[in-house]
């Protein structure tokens, strides 16, 4: 049973660590001088005069005027900017992004009143002649979605007047191009997420013409080998399908046609269900997918490429409306704590005794997340690189809470236990719903019966609902039942133990609602994620996380393989009014600690061990 997304809910993140994360986004976006982001479409425009750019130093790595996709990150700054201020937040960073939409239409008005771009026309033109530049359609639609980001979610009018101008561009653009030689400019250069791009504004505008360019811009070699369910993904880039695929979901749930949902479901069997994955959740190793359950031999320094990880966390979460089936929140879930926690926004937390950390202090983002033993992060710079990879972790930053809560008729699901608040409507009433991780500290400066009690680190997470209606009112409210509980989900309402039971991965409760208190226990504990082919090797998770070994190599570790609490157990457990998820092994030739992955700087560590049992 489908669910969707209501467009008039809101959703506010609360005290977290995605909450601070987002924040940390909205810090950086507001650091950026907006004109060196638009320094390549005021060159492409020939209005670099207007500018002295004698006193500033332009941005370097992907975004250097001599780089082939520079101006790429804008259309991402446009993004990121529309999400976070969707409901009247960050009133400078609107302001900054509004500024940038109104140079793009300058710069477009310069160039024609059509081309709104970062980079020469004749990248595309040479390109369908055969002549190679690095990704152009890529750029194309990076600039694209930031603006209709901001026609979505900021109601921006000039966004939606330079995306009028580009739809006439590349109505030309199609109509002088042969089939076939577009396929074969599909096939031969990254295209990002463009069909997805015009299905998203077709389903806005209901224009044909928005129609004709999604049908135009889909890559019917890998749409035709899905449909037949053809493993054509092994060794092959994954970045560039995944977006394409986006485009399929994206035609599904403009048009409602059947094919397109065949694509995406397959599409997800051959890249997940049948490939398996890693701990964290990735598939992929130096950038392409990992061979069907072989992924011992793709452990390495380039393993978990981040823009893999947030897009297919966005493909689960087109597959988790359009089927309602609970697995694609478990994957969303454990790819953010382990991918994208881990991969941005670092901020080093432990200082050494003389006060200052021993690895940088920040990064924007960790291209890669390595799995092989001894591996490290190696962390973006503010502007110095702005890879694909800097790109997403803005927009995924921004997007925390896109994933928390679910609808259907008559039903509201969480998804995602993040803290957060939901103002909705319910029938003809206005619903508040509130949820909140229990405070599993208590203070240490107090005489508290429950300090004494708590004699060691709580073997649960627990979590608090309350639910405000202006009036009772009959609805479902429903709860993810995680992957990884070690125990029965409890659930009590006003303190009373709930008689239902869970089925098909979620516990739905039917009542008359007006104000209620809705709390969930869900039991955690360790457990081991061994490599499809390789059995006794395998990384050790608390819960959801994936825990770290703090060494700069492989170890061979001693005990049961499927009991982790026979070889670690806490380490450092409290820290003033918080329990850690520290650990230390015990009864092995040599210890070390274990920490979260997604604490992990810039230090080496290690994810994977060998496991036998005890020879003593």
């Amino acid at each position: 049973m489908k669910f969707n997304r209501n467009k008039e809910d809101k959703i506010e993140l609360l005290a977290s660590e995605a909450l601070t994360r987002q924040g940390r986004d909205a810090e950086y976006l507001m650091e950026l001088d907006i004109e060196n982001l638009l320094f390549p479409y005021y060159f492409e425009a020939g209005l670099t005069g207007s500018v002295n750019y004698r006193k500033k130093e332009l941005y370097g790595g992907w975004e250097s005027p001599t780089c082939h996709i520079r101006g790429t990150f804008a259309g991402h700054f446009l993004s990121a900017a529309a999400l976070l201020c969707r409901d009247g937040g960050y009133p400078v960073l609107r302001a900054k992004a509004e500024y940038m939409t109104e140079e793009i239409r300058r710069c477009q008005e310069r160039n024609g009143g059509l081309w709104a771009f970062p980079i020469p026309e004749k990248y595309l033109f040479s390109l369908r002649e055969g002549k190679p530049f690095w990704a152009p359609l890529y750029v194309c639609h990076k600039v694209m979605m930031g603006l209709l980001d901001m026609v979505k979610y900021l109601n921006n009018r000039t966004a939606l007047q330079i995306l009028e101008g580009c739809t006439e561009w590349f109505c030309g653009f199609l109509k002088n191009t042969p089939p076939e030689t577009l396929e074969r400019m599909m096939n031969t250069e990254e295209t990002g997420g463009i069909m997805e791009f015009w299905a998203e504004f077709y389903g806005m505008t209901g224009d044909e013409r928005h129609l004709t360019l999604m049908r135009g811009l889909e890559r019917r070699q890998l749409f035709e080998a899905m449909l037949v369910k053809k493993d054509v993904l092994t060794n092959m880039h994954a970045n560039m399908t995944i977006p394409e695929i986006h485009g399929a979901a994206m035609a599904y749930e403009a048009t409602g046609e059947e094919r397109y949902l065949e694509i995406t479901e397959n599409y997800w069997e051959l890249a997940v269900t049948k490939r398996g994955m890693f701990a964290t959740g990735g598939q992929t190793s130096g950038e392409v997918w990992t061979p069907m359950m072989r992924q011992s031999a793709r452990l390495g320094d380039q393993n978990q490429e981040h823009c893999v990880v947030y897009n297919m966390i966005r493909l689960a979460d087109y597959l988790l409306r359009f089927t309602g089936k609970a697995e694609y929140g478990d994957y969303i879930e454990r790819n953010t704590i382990n991918g994208l926690f881990a991969q941005e926004f670092y901020r080093a937390r432990a200082l050494d005794a003389c006060g200052e950390s021993p690895y940088p202090e920040t990064g924007i983002v960790a291209y890669y997340l390595p799995l092989m033993a001894g591996g490290r992060k190696k962390w973006s710079g503010k502007t110095e690189d702005f890879w694909c990879c800097h790109c997403t972790a803005v927009q995924a930053a921004a997007r925390y809470w896109e994933y928390v809560y679910y609808r259907r008729d008559g039903e509201i699901c969480v998804s995602q236990y993040q803290p957060s608040r939901l103002t909705a409507r319910m029938g003809d009433c206005v619903w508040e719903l509130c949820l909140r991780k229990e405070d599993d500290g208590v203070s240490c400066l107090e005489i508290n019966d429950a300090a004494i009690c708590a004699s060691s680190r709580p073997s649960f997470d627990s979590y608090v609902l309350e639910v405000r209606a202006e009036k009772k009112t009959e609805a479902v409210i429903s709860f993810r039942v995680p992957w990884w509980l070690k125990g029965e989900m409890e659930c009590f309402i006003d303190g009373e133990k709930c008689s239902e039971r869970p089925q098909e991965g979620y516990l739905r409760l039917k009542r008359e609602w007006s104000d209620n208190r809705i709390r969930v226990v869900l039991p955690r504990g360790l457990h081991t994620w061994p490599l499809a082919d390789e059995e006794d090797t395998a990384a050790i998770l608390d819960g959801p996380e994936v825990l770290a070994g703090l060494i700069p190599g492989e170890r061979i570790l001693f005990g049961d393989k499927e009991r982790p609490e026979t070889f670690i157990r806490p380490h450092n457990e409290r820290v003033w009014g918080n329990w850690t998820r520290s650990y230390k092994t015990f009864d092995q030739q040599n210890g070390f600690y274990l920490k979260p992955l997604r604490e992990i700087g810039s230090e080496p560590y290690t994810v994977y061990f060998p496991i036998r049992k005890k020879p003593f």
